[in-house]
């Protein structure tokens, strides 16, 4: 079952990938009490995630701050080196990189995609939500291939 607008997020174990390398986070206690703008990517370094998705996320974070988003958020099945390297690469400090590594938090959101016949097995799908004290305020969820609703130029639209 897909998570829906009003729904609670799922507590399930994250990483974080921080300077100091990786922190375990319940995901419970990680969004409760603040505003989060939650973005989800097939993978990390992959050309739509690299190329477009990230960097409108870097690029709109004062925006999305100003609109009263507290953190920026970004996850993908893939572990925290690998996200924090990314993160190095393409972000900023302003994101905040969670590692789903074990596929546990998009499956337990019914957000989940097969990518083996790209050799990536199962993933997460291309999203993006808002989320305020833990429960999801918006959920825009890409037709495969697409690009379009999971943007921060399409989340600043909503805050508006």
């Amino acid at each position: 079952m897909t998570i829906a607008v009003g729904d609670r997020l799922p507590d399930v174990t994250l990483v974080k990938a921080t300077a100091e390398g990786p922190e375990q986070v319940q995901s419970a206690d990680y969004f409760k009490g603040k505003t989060v703008a939650l973005f989800s990517v097939p993978g990390a370094f992959t050309p739509t995630c690299s190329a477009k998705h990230l960097p409108g996320f870097v690029e709109k974070a004062g925006e999305l701050k100003d609109k009263g988003v507290d953190e920026i958020v970004g996850t993908a099945v893939n572990d925290a080196f690998v996200m924090g390297a990314w993160n190095q690469a393409a972000g900023s400090q302003d994101i905040t990189m969670l590692a789903d590594g074990n596929g546990d938090f998009a499956e337990a959101v019914g957000l989940t995609m097969d990518g083996s016949g790209f050799g990536m097995g199962k993933r997460g799908q291309r999203y993006s939500m808002l989320v305020e004290d833990g429960v999801v305020k918006q959920l825009n969820v890409e037709a495969p291939g697409d690009f379009k609703v999971s943007s921060a130029d399409h989340m600043l639209s909503q805050l508006s």
